[in-house]
Formats: C-alpha cells, structure tokens, sequence
C-alpha cells in the first residue's frame, strides 16, 4: 500500500475519477476505517454506513457529483459520503451544536441535493429531479438509492408506479442489506448482471422487439412476456419489470471489480428507468458491529479496538422501557391487547412486549399509513390495539388518524414516544407537532405524561376507553426517577392535578416540564412571589374546572409545553375566550417550542434555546406581572 492515504487525495468526489479498481478497493477500505474512527468520537448510525462504502465510492466514481444528482434515502448512511464530498474535516463534529447533521442536508452541501431523515422518499423525489431536468432539455443523470426497509412503504412503489410516465432517465439503487429480497450472490448471478446491463445484450434485445413488432399483437405480447420472464426467471426482477423499469441484479454490493462497471452500463441506458439490485452486507468490515445483532446501527460513543459503548449510568428507566414493562402487564390480564408498530420494535419498547406475546406483536415495516389502518380495523372488531410510533414517524399516518380512525370514533390507542425535542437526531425527529395535529380531532383524547409514573397510568387509562381514540406522549430518554405502583390506575379523563398551591401566579405544564415548572416556582419563591404549579395531564379534553379556577384565583397564568405553536397553549386560550375568563384581565403567557425547526443539540441546551427550562418560565411570569427580574416583589 503507498506511504500516502487515497483518502488523503481526495477532496471531492471528481479526485476519483481517474482511479483504477485497485485504487477504489483502496480507497474504500480507508473510507471505512475513517468511518470508524468519525462515529466513535461522535455516536450516530454506524452499520448503514459501513454497509454502503463500496458502493458509494464507486456511483461518486462512475456520476459526475453534483452535476449528477446523487439521493440517498433516509440518509442515515451518507457518513462516508460526506467524507468523499469535502466534510472529512467536520466528519468529527457529527450530530453535534453546529456540527454537520446526521442525515442529508441542502444546506450543508451541493452534494446533499435533498434533504432526509425519514424513509422512502428518495424515490419520489429523484422523478421530481428528473421532470425538471428534462423540462429544461437537460441530460444529467439523477440516481435514487433505496434500501429494501424502505421499499416497504407504500410511497416507493407510488414513485416507481409513475415513473416510466415521467422520465426515460432515471437509476435506483436498490440496497439490499438484509437478504430479505435476493438470493445469495455469486459469481454467476454478477456475471448474468454485467451481461444483461451491457450494450450487446440491449443491442440483441431492442433487435428482438423490432422484430416482434411486425408480429401480430398476439405474438407480440407473448414474445414480449417470453423475453421479461425468462431474464426474471435467471436473475430475477421481474416484478420491476412490470413496472416499466429495466432490472439488474443481484449484484454484490461489495465486489469492486463488478459493481463499477453493471454501474456504468446502468448510466448508458437512457430508454427506461432501470433498477439496480445490489445485496450489500450492514456492518460490513467491522467485527464488532458485523457480529451484532443489530449490525450496530445506532451507537453511542465507543472504542474501536472492542467496539464497547460508552452507556451512561441513570438510576431511572427510560420511558420507552417504561411503556414496554407497562404495556407486558396489561396484556397479562387482558388477552385483546395487541401491539403495532411500524419498523421499529426496539425503539419503541415493542421489543419487550413481543418476546413476551410474539403471535399478539406486529410489526407492519415503515408503513405508518398502514399501521394506523390496520390498527383501526382490529379495534373495529373488538381488540384493544395500541399503536407505537415515534411522534415525528405518525406525521406520515395523520390521514389515517382522521379518516380510519377518529371519524369512526374506533379505540386505537396511539403511543407517541420521542415528544419533544430529541437532541443530536435535530429537527427532522423532533416530535413536535403531535399535540396540534391530534388535539384538533374530535373525540380524541390526549395525555402527556409527567414522569414514569404518569406514564403507567396513562396507558392503564387509554386500554379502558373503548368508545374513541385516545393518545399519550412522551419524551425520548430517563424519567425522572419517581416511583411507579405495581399496576397503576386509571385517571379521570380530562382531569389535572394541583401538584403545589400559591397565590399569584398559575404555571399550568403539560408533559415533563413540569420538573422545570417547579423549579421556577422555587425560583419564584425566592423571589417573593408565590406560584401554583399544576400538571394538566390531558389536552384533550381539557381541565375546564380547574384552568378556570387557575385563571379566577390568580393574577397571572403561564402555559408550559414541549410543543409546537397551535397546541395546549392556544387549547387553553380557546377555553379562556370562550369562558370569558379573559375579560377580567387575567394576564397569560403561553410558553411553547419557537417557530423555528431548531438544529441538532443536547436535549437540555435545545430547550434552553427554546426558552422552556425553569429560568424562562420563572421570568415570563415576572414579566406579565410587569416585575423587574432585578426587583424583588411583594407576594
């Protein structure tokens, strides 16, 4: 090996346009090792990564980046990407303040022509790309890389239904990296697929078909289905086929000497989209995550050498695991109880409850719209669903909730883990929007828990309303170490509660800033102003009796949330117009998230930013009260 990296040549991709296979093979095993090296120092999605080195050296070898639209899906593998495209000397500030983003961003590159962090879009977008290139009478080449998770979305398959009608120009990749499609690849099926991609095949091909169409149709459509099905019998894709795309594959996604050159034929086809199979391995060359059960898709900080993460220690579950024990005891005494979630077992705590009632566990893949649905008909015929989705992923099922769901009053219950703002995954995971969206349906009920213990009461209460939907929210991370019953009891639905009594100032919180609120109130205190913090528990239907007792009693009410603008705060205003509590001059503030999507950072400097911890809650109450934060007051 020379004395010099590859790696250290390049700077972009152009740099490895003159490289020899050798020189790829090269630069891909230093690519790797600096993946390696960058995700140890910073945390983030490993095995995805290392899965596609190969093949991302060799499309920014084969296209001509950025002329040539590169998009890769989800973007949870474009770290070495990065690297090859003019980041390798940000690669170490991954997922941090300020630092590069953990998936593609338009603003961070031109080689990041589309931004994404949620999956199967790649597709759609990449025929968006190629629509405008050739309304402009362009001929770059746009290529959309997709894994097999991804295509199980409905929204992939919409793309490729219509893309033979949009573009005649048009590569996806379609990254196989869990042999859920393929055979195994060998040295014959890479052959069959460097033939059948090459000019003399496709030259054979278009002679037979001129041929075939002098044919009357009969024989013309049967020569035709002859012809697709006996290349699909050999190398498989006939399903492709059908769609109007040309097929190649399987290829081995690792195996240089192959995969450039069935690459370079996939550029030379300009007749119809064309779909390239390549079977890659998650994980790859890196023994630790190769010999994970989950190919070390998302890490923590780590060593290299033994690939142990750097866990750190809290002396509370996590939310998520609180959910998972909760939901695994109910089941126990009610046999209805079934468990949804699309793709994400593990995240969800699903993974818990499924090794405890495998044959009452689904998991649908990424298809939040059919996740909902299915879950709407299961409730609709008696069974007791509850539907686990990531706030930020149940966006994708919003139609669903409204039209399968709430509409006909069905009781799905819908666990909303990661409310709130989620640190290092930044804006595009956030679960923000959550309580807006679900607390302007009709009927819904809606909680946010508090602390772990909230929690537990919140899915005992959601598992015995069966007459509408109902949904519960709560925070990625640790609770806060309260103490939670054996087997928790319902709440009143609708009902909040006074956790301390004051006198001047109402802080009304939902979700986990109640910590935050009461420490305001101590701060408040110290101020000699003397505050009542109450959890409202539900946005939907609100605490009438009790938000208008807070708002009667006291001079000033604060509204605290980990959402958006449009949600409990403006829930409680709507309450207060329409009451008249607002006459008397109550004066209010509703503290929320800005109207900004906020950056990747820790979780607690993300709410500082958002002006939600104790300090901003404590001076918006001085402030309505037209108190200087330098003045102490009067209670």
């Amino acid at each position: 090996m020379p004395d010099t990296p590859l790696l250290d040549q390049v700077h972009l991709p152009a740099d490895t346009r003159d490289f020899d296979i050798p020189q790829l093979r090269q630069l891909a095993d230093e690519l790797r090792t600096e993946t390696i090296d960058a995700v140890s120092v910073t945390g983030g999605h490993l095995g995805a990564g290392l899965g596609v080195v190969e093949l991302t050296v060799a499309l920014h070898h084969v296209f001509e980046t950025p002329k040539d639209i590169l998009i890769w899906d989800v973007g949870h593998q474009c770290y070495p990407h990065k690297i090859l495209t003019g980041r390798r000397d940000r690669i170490r500030t991954l997922r941090m303040p300020g630092g590069l983003s953990g998936f593609t961003k338009r603003s961070e590159s031109e080689y990041d022509p589309f931004g994404a962090a949620h999956a199967s879009t790649s597709i759609s977008a990449a025929l968006g790309f190629c629509a405008a290139r050739d309304q402009k009478g362009e001929s770059n080449k746009v290529v959309a890389v997709i894994g097999d998770g991804s295509m199980s979305a409905g929204m992939a398959y919409e793309a490729m239904n219509n893309a033979a009608e949009t573009t005649k120009q048009l590569v996806v990749i379609l990254n196989d990296n869990d042999m859920s499609i393929a055979p195994p690849v060998g040295g014959m099926s890479a052959y069959l697929a460097k033939q059948v991609s090459g000019g003399a095949y496709r030259n054979f091909r278009r002679f037979g078909k001129s041929v075939a169409e002098h044919l009357p149709r009969p024989f013309r459509n049967a020569a035709r289905k002859a012809e697709e099905y006996a290349r699909g019998m050999i190398v498989g894709g006939t399903f492709f086929e059908e769609l109007g795309f040309y097929y190649i594959g399987p290829v081995d996604g690792h195996d240089m000497d192959n995969l450039v050159p069935i690459l370079k034929n996939a550029a030379a086809i300009t007749d119809r989209p064309v779909i390239v199979h390549v079977v890659t391995q998650k994980g790859k060359g890196y023994a630790p995550a190769e010999s994970s059960a989950d190919k070390l898709h998302a890490v923590v900080k780590f060593d290299v050498v033994s690939g142990q993460q750097s866990k750190s220690v809290s002396n509370a579950p996590s939310y998520t695991k609180v959910f998972g024990t909760e939901l695994i005891k109910r089941a126990k005494l009610d046999p209805t109880i079934v468990a949804i979630t699309a793709a994400m077992p593990s995240g969800t705590g699903l993974d818990l409850f499924g090794q405890a009632f495998p044959e009452r566990t689904y998991d649908v893949g990424i298809a939040e719209q059919h996740a909902v649905t299915f879950a709407a008909g299961l409730a609709a015929d008696g069974m007791k669903p509850v539907c686990a989705i990531y706030s930020t992923f149940l966006q994708r099922g919003y139609d669903q909730v409204v039209h399968d769901v709430a509409i006909q009053s069905l009781p799905v219950r819908f666990a909303m883990d990661r409310a709130g703002l989620v640190g290092a995954d930044g804006c595009t995971h956030a679960g923000s929007f959550d309580i807006g969206f679900m607390g302007a349906l009709p009927g819904m009920v809606l909680m946010a828990a508090a602390d772990e213990a909230d929690l537990a009461a919140m899915i005992a209460t959601s598992l015995e309303i069966d007459d509408r939907p109902s949904a519960f929210r709560y925070p990625r991370g640790d609770g806060v170490g309260v103490e939670i019953p054996e087997l928790a009891a319902p709440l009143e639905i609708g009902r909040g509660r006074i956790v301390r009594e004051g006198t001047s100032v109402a802080i009304l919180s939902l979700g986990t800033r109640l910590q935050e609120s009461l420490k305001a109130a101590d701060a408040l205190a110290a101020r000699g102003v003397s505050a009542t913090v109450a959890d409202a528990r539900f946005a939907k239907p609100l605490d009438a009796d009790m938000i208008l007792r807070l708002a009667r009693e006291h001079e000033c009410l604060i509204t605290v949330e980990e959402g958006a603008m449009g949600g409990f705060g403006a829930f409680v205003l709507q309450l207060l117009s329409d009451k008249g509590a607002l006459d008397a001059g109550l004066k209010i503030r509703t503290l929320c998230l800005p109207d900004v999507f906020q950056d990747q950072d820790n979780p607690a400097a993300m709410y500082a930013t958002a002006g939600l911890n104790a300090e901003h809650i404590a001076a918006a109450a001085l402030q309505a009260l037209g108190v200087e934060a330098t003045r102490a007051v009067r209670a």
